[in-house]
């Protein structure tokens, strides 16, 4: 892949264009901050106790919302690539961390929709230098746009190798469905701007239309090439998105904890079965109708019933994050263990181990861990410092954080954040990017000067490569993009408070 700072138009259009990209930038911050504090105090009300009507109104409410915001992001970055202003910052890529987390992120409004989705990363195909939040918007723009348009069976996100070389492997991302397809004499029209298969489209599935042009875009921008076909292995409907782009490649090998172990898959899904066989021949193990470990995928005749467990062999269950309260009714059966979907792929060789009394033993762990979609990490007493000027993001961040048991204090301006750290510790800090007088990167730069360690988070309505390298410039640590949501929350606090002992004491 050609590496560039910024997309091809910049050399030449960088100088005038630059009161425009200024322009951008500050109507990006300006037009997500309210989006962002819709989406969060719907996020709150949808929390409470509602009537049906009330609820009906508030996911309504949200929806649009999120189309609104959704429609924001495809027009700024669609102005910024036009303008050849949109930067590239490579960086070293976990290729199964980046499919697994789009997946999951896309995985409530899938199984909203009673669908599947899977992913899966190829043995042969290795970690890569990307930009990293580039490659997640073409991902998860194919990936959605897949969910939107299926109505039953499920979505396969999955990575091959397709050629190149040791250095510069040549990549496939491919993400299928069981939708209706794409007629080819519509398939060079979706990609472009406002193009739709079909005229009736933009309303029937509340599209604008640019999400798939920024994807090709993009893809020129890195490149590779985007195209739709139909499903290789489908019978009748059902299409396939191909990305593919060579990117230089880093030499991290997988391991392949299952060498020379046998599972066996039941699922009457067939993406279920070839992720799962995907990522066990990936651990180095082999699919065997004899084996004796089951991964046995629960699929109810009817909601809240268990269903019988397959003879021969132990027993792990596949479960939906809204099918956890089944987890102790499996086990009284004589489960052994459970998955959650989208499987993960270190969670199926930590539970087949297990099951067969091979799982390496560190000194205080017996047992694999709960899920932490279905066993939330808990965070009683961690300080946190929330520093936001905009009410609305401020009460936002301090209920969510309370309801994960944090202690929060407030501040409403960088010199309100430093002047906190001064006179207290804390675990952790959310600083707002964009505040009065001291901004967030000056603040911290005020903290770091100090030589005060407390991690900090960067709360941002943007995710411009510029934002993160501004972040990390400033000595943050890290950076949430707005609107916050729980999960999103909760996954910051355990990257950055799992510490032995959390200072919670004051200065002297």
């Amino acid at each position: 892949m050609a590496r560039r700072g910024t997309t091809d138009k910049t050399d030449e259009a960088t100088a005038p264009n630059a009161p425009a990209q200024q322009f951008l930038r500050l109507m990006s911050h300006e037009m997500r901050t309210p989006l962002n504090g819709v989406l969060g105090m719907i996020g709150l009300l949808e929390r409470t106790t509602l009537d049906g009507a009330q609820r009906a109104y508030a996911e309504n409410a949200r929806q649009s919302a999120e189309h609104l915001l959704g429609l924001v992001n495809d027009l700024l970055d669609y102005a910024r690539l036009e303008a050849g202003a949109l930067e590239f910052d490579p960086a070293p890529v976990d290729l199964e961390g980046l499919v697994r987390g789009v997946a999951e992120l896309l995985s409530p409004r899938a199984h909203d929709k009673g669908l599947e989705i899977v992913w899966s990363v190829a043995a042969d195909a290795p970690d890569i230098r990307a930009d990293e939040g580039r490659l997640r918007q073409v991902l998860f723009n194919l990936a959605g746009n897949a969910v939107k348009f299926t109505e039953a069976g499920g979505v396969r996100i999955t990575v091959e190798r397709v050629g190149g070389d040791d250095a510069q492997p040549r990549l496939a991302f491919l993400v299928d469905d069981t939708g209706p397809g794409v007629p080819p004499t519509a398939r060079g029209r979706i990609f472009e701007e406002f193009g739709h298969a079909d005229a009736s489209d933009a309303v029937r599935h509340d599209g604008a239309g640019l999400g798939l042009a920024v994807v090709r875009k993009l893809a020129l921008a890195m490149g590779g090439t985007v195209a739709v076909e139909d499903r290789p292995d489908a019978a009748t409907g059902g299409a396939r998105f191909r990305f593919e782009a060579a990117f230089d490649a880093v030499n991290t090998a997988r391991e392949q904890p299952l060498q020379g172990r046998t599972v066996a898959v039941r699922s009457p899904d067939p993406f279920v079965l070839s992720a799962a066989r995907a990522q066990i021949e990936a651990s180095g193990g082999a699919v065997r109708d004899d084996a004796p470990v089951i991964l046995f995928d629960h699929v109810p005749a009817k909601p809240g019933e268990t269903m019988p467990l397959p003879p021969g062999g132990r027993v792990i269950v596949m479960l939906k994050p809204g099918e956890r309260d089944l987890i102790a009714a499996y086990r009284t059966a004589g489960a052994d263990a459970y998955l959650i979907k989208p499987l993960r792929r270190t969670s199926l060789v930590e539970r087949v181990l297990a099951a067969v009394g091979d799982a390496p033993h560190d000194a205080g762990a017996s047992k694999p861990a709960e899920d932490d979609r279905v066993a939330p990490a808990r965070f009683a007493g961690v300080r946190v410092l929330l520093a936001e000027d905009n009410p609305v993001g401020a009460l936002l961040a301090r209920t969510l954080l309370r309801r994960e048991g944090c202690v929060v204090e407030t501040a409403a301006t960088g010199e309100e954040a430093v002047a906190a750290i001064e006179r207290a510790r804390y675990d952790l800090v959310f600083m707002d990017m964009r505040m009065p007088g001291m901004d967030g990167p000056a603040a911290a730069r005020a903290i770091r000067a100090t030589g005060d360690r407390t991690p900090i988070l960067a709360l941002t309505a943007n995710a411009f490569a510029e934002d993160r390298r501004l972040c990390l410039e400033a000595g943050m640590d890290d950076h949430i993009v707005k609107p916050l949501d729980a999960e999103a929350l909760r996954a910051a606090l355990a990257r950055w408070t799992k510490r032995d002992i959390r200072a919670k004491v004051a200065r002297v």
